[in-house]
């Protein structure tokens, strides 16, 4: 199948409050281009320089996210353009983002990763970090970042039942800080879970948008 054919079939199963982010990481120009001339127009990156230089060649009316752990000295290549910064891991990386987008004039919409995985590898707050950080207000003072939500990765396994359970995890969460702290902000309004693997019960359980690559591009040798 096409990667067009791919991106059609997935837009299938999609619900009406959910978005396609077609990770593009590895990826070449020519290959996001199909996509692209498909209608494809959110892509995600999870490397700050690989993520400039395409934005650099490709059309200025593709949304940016970046999906992946975002070092602080890597900040300043990608606030001028990035559209969305997915994974925001701590309160320090939160505030290098404000300070830089400050320098550009820029207010740089965020979500918060939230470890929900087993696995140690995965960054992110935990589930009590994060009510502490919400709860401690500092974030209220960036006056060029804004929280527009959550997102977070399931643990890599062949156990459904244990991905839909930290899907409902992170889902609780989203609602409990929505309504806490955002009741009166309709910008927090995005839940970014599911992957290939997953994304169907990410889907079921609330997900606003599903970050997809092997099922779009195809198998890549050095994964998604």
């Amino acid at each position: 199948m096409s990667i067009a054919s791919n991106i059609q079939e997935i837009n299938r199963t999609l619900t009406p409050e959910s978005k396609l982010i077609a990770v593009s990481k590895l990826q070449s120009p020519e290959s996001i281009m199909q996509a692209y001339e498909a209608g494809q127009r959110r892509f995600g990156e999870s490397r700050a320089q690989e993520m400039t230089a395409k934005h650099k060649v490709l059309p200025d009316d593709i949304e940016w996210h970046f999906i992946g752990h975002l070092q602080r000295n890597k900040v300043k290549y990608i606030i001028p353009f990035v559209s969305l910064i997915q994974s925001v891991d701590s309160p320090a990386l939160l505030e290098e983002i404000n300070k830089s987008a400050e320098k550009t004039s820029r207010l740089v919409p965020c979500l918060l990763q939230v470890h929900i995985a087993r696995e140690k590898s995965k960054f992110g707050f935990t589930p009590d970090e994060l009510k502490q950080f919400m709860q401690e207000g500092s974030w209220k003072k960036l006056g060029h970042v804004r929280l527009h939500g959550l997102m977070g990765m399931a643990t890599f396994t062949d156990n459904m039942d244990q991905v839909r359970q930290e899907f409902r995890l992170l889902r609780h969460l989203f609602e409990e800080i929505r309504s806490g702290y955002f009741s009166k902000d309709e910008s927090f309004k995005e839940l970014s879970m599911g992957m290939t693997g997953d994304y169907q019960i990410a889907l079921q359980e609330g997900s606003t948008m599903v970050r997809i690559g092997t099922a779009l591009f195809g198998v890549r040798e050095k994964g998604e």
